[in-house]
């Protein structure tokens, strides 16, 4: 398909919404989104694309153009153990039976983890299940923002970037794994959709370990298509490892706010993907970007 040129386009690739742990809903991302000056916005939510419809129906309105896509939860095998990958993917075929049997999988799983950890806080803090539930919209599945949403409303913690960096984190007993995916397969699926995989905050130490750039080489064979390089929680050493890394690996590398609304500090626009980037990644999708404009 021919994509439009966006040189003059404030492109954000990496977004959530109340349909997995955002605070916006999908229509509110986009109008977040057109105050904040970004033209080209990305819905990706965790393991699920429950609001894309709604998002697109609010393209015309708000005048900002839609990348559909999803952020997947993996875990990639590596000689030192699994370690958490989280995968972007854009434009893919939402119905492909493969992809959507991986993502409800992950989601059940999900619930009885977090299930888990709500009773391990229990403990320790004054949080129910009833208390996280109450933290989720619209049929949105339970995950551990929802939880560190409960602990903030009971005064346990200022904001969920604490919860996270303390009794949410990986090394905390609180903690209790949940089921993904391997990373490799969760590339081969998203490319069997139709999609356009795209590995986000590569180098996000503080959320855990990190893979190596071997295992990300190993990843670029089996089709890896690009790098989240610009992201908040990397270094400028780190964005400039991994746009070193792409160009060795003919990757793309994309930028982007991973925007979760009033939840977390990081704001719309605060890191951006080059127009030509998106334009390759249209090339390659099965989807065409939503444009409030005509092509």
């Amino acid at each position: 398909m021919a994509a439009l040129p966006y040189t003059w386009r404030v492109i954000d690739l990496h977004t959530h919404s109340r349909a997995s742990d955002g605070t916006d809903t999908p229509r509110g991302v986009l109008e977040a989104a057109a105050s904040a000056g970004v033209t080209v916005v990305a819905l990706t939510d965790h393991d699920s694309t429950a609001g894309w419809d709604e998002a697109a129906a609010a393209v015309a309105d708000t005048g900002v153009a839609l990348v559909r896509g999803i952020e997947i939860s993996t875990r990639a095998r590596t000689p030192e153990g699994g370690i958490s990958v989280h995968l972007l993917g854009y434009l893919h075929d939402r119905e492909h039976p493969a992809l959507l049997a991986e993502l409800q999988r992950t989601r059940d799983d999900r619930v009885q983890r977090a299930r888990r950890m709500t009773e391990r806080l229990a403990d320790d803090y004054p949080v129910t299940w009833e208390d996280v539930v109450a933290q989720t919209h619209g049929g949105a599945t339970v995950g551990r923002p929802h939880l560190a949403d409960a602990l903030v409303a009971a005064g346990v913690v200022a904001h969920r970037d604490e919860a996270f960096a303390t009794m949410l984190h990986p090394g905390a007993p609180y903690y209790v794994p949940h089921y993904a995916p391997d990373t490799a397969d969760a590339v081969r699926a998203v490319l069997a959709a139709g999609g356009v995989p795209v590995m986000a905050h590569p180098r996000a130490g503080r959320r855990g370990r990190v893979v190596t750039e071997e295992t990300i080489a190993e990843l670029a064979e089996v089709g890896l298509a690009g790098l989240e390089a610009d992201h908040r929680d990397h270094s400028a050493d780190d964005r400039d490892r991994m746009r070193g890394l792409a160009r060795e690996l003919g990757l793309l590398v994309t930028g982007a706010s991973d925007y979760h609304g009033v939840g977390k500090q990081n704001r719309l626009g605060e890191h951006t993907t080059d127009p030509d980037v998106l334009a390759e990644i249209e090339e390659r999708g099965t989807l065409e970007v939503l444009r409030p404009w005509t092509r």
